[in-house]
């Protein structure tokens, strides 16, 4: 987790530093509001299928635009009424809350930037920045009543339903507030991506699935500080200045 000059021969990967701050393909289609948009094509394009078949196809066409703009109305509306954390983003912050008097900073609720300047629907729940590393902690709600379990490290299923999704979102959110930070402090800055479960039991302390790191919410700070030291005093105060600044707040 420790910091790496970058230096002139290009990264860990192999690639030129200057192509850090591209995206391909397969980035692309990582991000949520990619994702989400595909998902609503999708679904509006079932929908006007259907309508074609059963009436003709202007009427599929009409029901398929209907369909998304009822959508994208029901995402907006969703999500109104201003700054609102989750119950489990909540459990989490107060694990986190009194981390700042032993060496540790947080930032709650971060928004990832677009490359346009706005802002994706990403977002991390906490980043937490501290002797032991940089970590991207996403706090998850479940049903208590259905089971956790993984597979061969690859799969993280709650009751019959795979988290794949979920885990791939976590993972994206974090590679690129590494990207945002390294390139904003010219180092290497790995940021490892976590999810806390909050609701059913975890028959685990830490497993890593999908490179993602899954535990049960409340042992978060556990977690945390049951880490190697990494970082000097001094690398957590840069990091957690620069997070600051490349990643806003999701409530301004």
């Amino acid at each position: 987790m420790a910091m790496t000059d970058r230096g002139e021969t290009g990264d860990a990967r192999g690639q030129p530093p200057e192509d850090r701050g591209s995206l391909d393909f397969r980035e692309i289609l990582a991000r949520p509001d990619v994702r989400r948009w595909l998902l609503r094509v999708a679904f509006a394009a079932v929908v006007g299928v259907l309508f074609a078949i059963v009436f003709d196809p202007r009427v599929g066409l009409t029901a398929a635009v209907i369909a998304v703009i009822a959508d994208t109305i029901r995402k907006a509306r969703a999500g109104d009424g201003g700054p609102r954390t989750s119950a489990a983003e909540r459990k989490t912050a107060k694990q986190l809350d009194g981390l700042d008097k032993k060496g540790w900073r947080v930032l709650h609720a971060r928004s990832i930037p677009r490359d346009d300047d706005g802002v994706s629907d990403g977002q991390i729940d906490h980043l937490v920045i501290g002797p032991t590393g940089v970590f991207a902690i996403d706090s998850e709600s479940w049903d208590k009543r259905l089971p956790v379990r993984t597979l061969s490290h690859t799969r993280l299923f709650h009751g019959p339903f795979e988290k794949k999704d979920r885990l791939d979102e976590a993972r994206w959110e974090a590679n690129q507030a590494s990207r945002l930070l390294s390139l904003a402090l010219g180092q290497e800055i790995p940021v490892q991506p976590s999810v806390a479960i909050y609701g059913p039991s975890v028959p685990w302390r830490v497993m890593t699935v999908r490179n993602v790191d899954v535990y049960s919410g409340g042992k978060a700070k556990t977690y945390l500080r049951k880490r190697p030291k990494v970082l000097t005093d001094e690398e957590v105060a840069r990091i957690a200045d620069a997070a600051s600044k490349v990643l806003p707040s999701k409530f301004g």
